[in-house]
C-alpha cells in the first residue's frame, strides 16, 4: 500500500479529524493507498499537545509552518487555518512541492483566491483540492447518482443551504469566524458557502447572476473580558440565482440559504432537486433518509421515503445496514483525496473533492452577492 506522508498546518477541530480519520483507515477495503501523519503545526503550542498525546507517528510539532513546508519527509498537506491567511500559506505550500488539502472559501475574496489559482497553475505537478464533506453521505450519494443518470429530466428548481443556529445567543463571545478580519467579508458565505455549492457545481449547474439579501444579525458581541466588539461579519444570507444546466443550456432558479442564525436548526445541510421526471430532497436532520418523487410514468405522485445505510462510495468494513455518521463522511472525503491523488481522477463524479476551479467559481458567485446586497438588485456573475 502506498503512504502519503501528510503535515497538519492548524490543529484545531478539523485537525484532529482528520488525524482520527488517519488512525481508523483500518476501516476501509479496498483502498491502495494511506496518509500517515509525520508533522504538525500551529501557532498556540497547547494544540500541539494532543498531536503529541495521541499522534504516534508524529515527528515534527512546530510553531512555525515554514519549518514543516522545509521537510522533505512531508508528501501533503492539510491546511485549516483562518481565512486571512489562507492565501500566503496555501501559495507557500504549493510552491514548496506539497500536494494541499485546503479548507473553504480557498482565500479571504477573490483576490486571495486568484493569488492561490496562479500558484496551482505555476505548480501543475501539485494535486490540490477543497475540503467539502456534504456529498459522502450515502443519501447524497443516491442523489448525485441520479443526477449522473440524467433520472431528473430537465431541472425545474434546485435549493441547497447550511443552517444552524450555533449564533442564535447575542451573549455567545465572539471569534474569528465572525470578525471581516479574520473571515471575511463574505461572513457566512465565506464559511458554510461551499458545503451548498459543492454537488451543483460539481453537477455542471452554473450561476449566471444573483440576488443576494444578506443580514448581520447580532452587530456586537462581547470578548473574552466581555466587552462588547464589533461583530461584523454577515450571519445569514440568502441567495437566488438563475443558473444554468451545462448539459441542457437551460436555466432554472437555485436557491441557497446559508445562516448561522436558524432557530430550530441544529446544523443542517440539505439539497433539494425537482425536475421534469423526478424529483428528489436529502436533508441532514434525518441523515439516512432520501425521498424521492417519481412521476416519470405518470399516475399519483407520492414521495418515496428510502432509509439508506451504509452504503457508501468507498467501501467499509461497516455493514450495509449501519447508519452513517459525520465522522464517516470525513473518512470518505480523506479516501477520495487520496484516492484521486494516486490515480489521477476520482472513483466516480460525485465521489470526489472540491476543485479549485470550483473554489474560483464560489469566489465569483460570493463577490457578486456581496454586490448585489449592497446595490439592491440582481448582479451577473462574471464567468
Amino acid at each position: 500500500m502506498e503512504v502519503v506522508r501528510f503535515g497538519i498546518i492548524g490543529c484545531g477541530l478539523m485537525g484532529r479529524e482528520f488525524a482520527s480519520a488517519a488512525a481508523r483507515w483500518l476501516h476501509l477495503v479496498d483502498i491502495d493507498v494511506r496518509p500517515e501523519i509525520v508533522a504538525v503545526c500551529d501557532t498556540d503550542s497547547a494544540a500541539l499537545d494532543w498531536f503529541r498525546e495521541h499522534v504516534p507517528t508524529v515527528k515534527l510539532c512546530t510553531l512555525d509552518y515554514k519549518e514543516l513546508l522545509a521537510q522533505e519527509s512531508v508528501d501533503a498537506v492539510y491546511c485549516a487555518v483562518p481565512h486571512n491567511v489562507h492565501q500566503q500559506i496555501y501559495v507557500d505550500t504549493i510552491n514548496a512541492g506539497k500536494h494541499l488539502m485546503g479548507e473553504k472559501p480557498f482565500g479571504i475574496d477573490k483576490a486571495a483566491n486568484d493569488a492561490i489559482m496562479e500558484a496551482i497553475c505555476a505548480n501543475p505537478g501539485v494535486f490540490v483540492r477543497c475540503s467539502s464533506e456534504f456529498p459522502f453521505v450515502p443519501a447524497m450519494q443516491r442523489l448525485c447518482d441520479m443526477i449522473e443518470r440524467h433520472e431528473f429530466g430537465d431541472i425545474i428548481a434546485v435549493n441547497t443551504g447550511f443552517l444552524h443556529s450555533s449564533d442564535l445567543d447575542p451573549d455567545k463571545p465572539i471569534n474569528w469566524k465572525r470578525m471581516s478580519a479574520y473571515n471575511g467579508e463574505y461572513g457566512v458565505m465565506g464559511d458554510l458557502g461551499m458545503h451548498a455549492c459543492h454537488v451543483p457545481f460539481r453537477a455542471g449547474w452554473t450561476p449566471v447572476n444573483v440576488r443576494a439579501v444578506l443580514s448581520n444579525l447580532v452587530p456586537t458581541r462581547p470578548d473574552k473580558q466581555g466587552n462588547l466588539v464589533p461583530c461584523d461579519t454577515w450571519d445569514n444570507a440568502t441567495l437566488l440565482c438563475e443558473a444554468v444546466d451545462s448539459e441542457s443550456g437551460r436555466t432554472f432558479p437555485w436557491t441557497v440559504r446559508l445562516f448561522r442564525i436558524a432557530p430550530g436548526e441544529k446544523d443542517t445541510w440539505y439539497c433539494e432537486v425537482y425536475g421534469m421526471r423526478k424529483s428528489a430532497r436529502y436533508s441532514s436532520k434525518n441523515t439516512n433518509l432520501i425521498e424521492i418523487l417519481d412521476y416519470s410514468k405518470g399516475g399519483e405522485q407520492a414521495w418515496q421515503h428510502i432509509d439508506m445505510g451504509h452504503e457508501t462510495a468507498f467501501k467499509t468494513i461497516t455493514g450495509s445496514i449501519f447508519e452513517f455518521g459525520f465522522s464517516d463522511a470525513v473518512l470518505q472525503m480523506w479516501a477520495a483525496f487520496l484516492y484521486e491523488l494516486v490515480h489521477g481522477k476520482p472513483l466516480k463524479k460525485f465521489a470526489g473533492c472540491v476543485t479549485p476551479e470550483e473554489t474560483a467559481l464560489s469566489h465569483r458567485l460570493f463577490t457578486a452577492a456581496l454586490q448585489s446586497h449592497r446595490e439592491g438588485k440582481t448582479v451577473a456573475i462574471d464567468l
